[in-house]
């Protein structure tokens, strides 16, 4: 059974990279037009997986787990500060690289190889916040 679900898993990450590219959401020029606000279209996908999303998490509060557990999904600690500094730094990497995780796995599985530098430094960056996540704020 558990081979079936990453089977499912794995499709699922294929059609979305598929549609990533396709759509131009990893198009390293899409992500530059964006950020010089010269274009709506991945605001405008950014804003449906938004909503998508919402609606998604509404939909799973109070089912059950596919392995039986009723799924919980806690309310965070909410203030500004760490959305803004976290923000800020998540966007100018991204505008940095020309990429965000999920497109940087899309452009290595069409090829671009150029990519794979920015995937060891996102793991390397993974590694480096779980060595100091205790002494960060959160």
């Amino acid at each position: 059974m558990k081979v079936l679900f990453n089977f499912f898993y794995f499709l699922a990450g294929m059609i979305n990279g598929v549609t990533l590219i396709q759509s131009q959401a990893a198009s390293w020029y899409r992500i530059q037009e964006m950020f010089q606000f010269g274009s709506f279209q991945l605001y405008g996908i950014i804003l449906s997986a938004v909503v998508v999303g919402m609606i998604g998490i509404q939909l799973l509060k109070g089912k059950r787990s596919l392995e039986g557990p009723e799924i919980k999904i806690n309310d965070k600690n909410r203030t500004w500060t760490r959305y803004i500094v976290g923000g800020t730094i998540f966007g100018l990497g991204w505008a940095i690289a020309g990429a965000c995780p999920g497109p940087t796995m899309a452009l290595i599985g069409a090829g671009w190889p150029g990519f794979l530098v920015l995937f060891v430094g996102m793991i390397l960056g993974t590694w480096v916040y779980g060595l100091l996540r205790d002494v960060l704020p959160h």
